[in-house]
């Protein structure tokens, strides 16, 4: 008997070996937990969204490495949806149904949140979504870890508008024609309206995904300018940032001239640009790669030493952002509630993300608002370096409490400030 529970474990010390666990010891590493990972890897979102499935993938590998989420190995998997809204939709369904993930880290445009969403609370799922976004939404199964408008949005406009900020009178809502450029210019038109600023001082574009020829439009910005001092928010999504800006270079529009404010600019979208035309622009975000302190040293030399072992593209000039931050985020956040849920289990999950708190990259120990699902972020406003890079102009003295119902929309005062949740059915009558 002896010698046959020798030879089993000897096999199964094999078994293992040859599936990269080592030995005996690593059995506990073979217990996994699955988890789905959704980003565009092609189309026009692209040039965003991959650099987030490559920070998921080496935060999954930090934590299985310090013994995994209550002893599980995360095993991911990664799907395409390739810029698709609703192959996003299809894709987070094969991800709950048939690989049986317990909870997805994906999405980066609104379009794609509000395609996935009703998947995620028909099953019971569970998403977190890392990009600044409109607000106007709050769902049991969604933790946003991007920033609501009054985190990014209104703070930008309130800084241009200040003496500080250039006292900007005039302004062009510049933006990709979907749901979140359009409902943050309608909350941004809301708010300079309760500020004075009259409809003849604000003009509003869109261009469609993928847009590639912004001559006509920058030519437009700067006959709009002509009367007063102008500035742009621009709420341009994905790769048509690249052709907007060179064309802001070619026309010679300077920031002294009319600054331009992105919402979805940030050192990876620069890198495929000449900055130096571009220098005083500004972004407004909840995090830059070049601020200052001991977390944000140590992690972005943790992504470069990853990007370099995985030989990723742009290793050579590995770049950190604000999406990639709040990715880091939202997965160790997810680790700590399923660890004090003792349980994968969604509503159990649920329960527990409320008031979880991380030392983040950006310098502060950030906290999930114990009701509302978002997080409570500092604010930077940086202007564009001739390195790609941001100089940091302004910012909150701590985090801000995200409000998803932005108050200048109206009736949203009589929404309240955390999710709903279905009432049980109730029985059948019996016959």
């Amino acid at each position: 008997m002896k010698r046959r529970s020798f030879f089993k474990a000897l096999a199964l010390s094999t078994a293992l070996a040859a599936a990269g666990f080592g030995s005996i010891d690593a059995v506990a590493q073979a217990k996994v937990v699955k988890v789905g990972v959704l980003h565009s890897l092609s189309g026009t979102m692209a040039i965003s969204e991959t650099v987030l499935k490559d920070v998921a993938l080496m935060t999954f590998d930090e934590i299985n490495a310090k013994g995994g989420v209550m002893g599980y190995k995360i095993e991911a998997t990664v799907v395409d949806p390739a810029s698709n809204w609703p192959l996003f939709a299809e894709k987070a369904r094969g991800l709950i149904t048939q690989d049986k993930v317990a909870v997805v880290f994906g999405c980066w445009t609104s379009v794609s949140r509000k395609s996935v969403l009703p998947v995620f609370e028909e099953l019971n799922g569970l998403l977190f979504y890392p990009v600044q976004y409109e607000g106007e939404e709050l769902s049991k199964n969604v933790f946003y870890t991007g920033a609501a408008p009054n985190q990014q949005a209104i703070p930008a406009v309130e800084y241009l508008m200040s003496k500080e900020g250039g006292g900007a009178k005039r302004w062009v809502l510049l933006g990709t024609d979907y749901v979140y450029p359009r409902t943050t210019n309608k909350i941004l038109r809301a708010f300079l309206k309760s500020k004075g600023v009259a409809d003849k001082d604000i003009d509003e574009k869109y261009t469609p995904f993928g847009h590639s020829d912004y001559q006509t439009i920058v030519a437009d910005i700067k006959k709009f300018a002509a009367g007063g001092k102008t500035a742009v928010v621009s709420t341009i999504n994905g790769d048509s940032n690249v052709p907007f800006y060179k064309e802001l270079g070619n026309q010679g529009l300077k920031a002294t001239d009319v600054p331009v404010v992105a919402f979805s600019v940030g050192e990876e979208e620069l890198r495929g640009v000449d900055t130096k035309p571009l220098v005083g622009h500004l972004a407004a975000w909840n995090y830059f790669m070049s601020l200052k302190n001991p977390v944000n040293d140590a992690w972005k030399k943790q992504w470069a030493a990853y990007a370099k072992a995985k030989k990723l593209p742009g290793a050579d000039k590995p770049l950190t952002n604000d999406p990639m931050e709040a990715t880091y985020i939202g997965i160790h956040m997810w680790k700590q509630a399923v660890e004090k849920a003792k349980s994968f289990d969604t509503d159990k999950v649920i329960a527990a993300m409320a008031g979880q708190s991380f030392a983040a990259p950006d310098g502060f120990t950030i906290k999930m608002d114990e009701k509302n699902h978002h997080l409570h972020k500092p604010v930077f406003i940086g202007e564009v370096k001739a390195d790609g890079q941001f100089n940091v102009v302004w910012k909150t003295k701590g985090p801000v409490r995200a409000q998803p119902w932005s108050q200048y929309i109206a009736g949203n005062d009589k929404k309240k400030d955390e999710p709903e949740v279905a009432a049980p059915a109730a029985a059948a009558p019996k016959k």
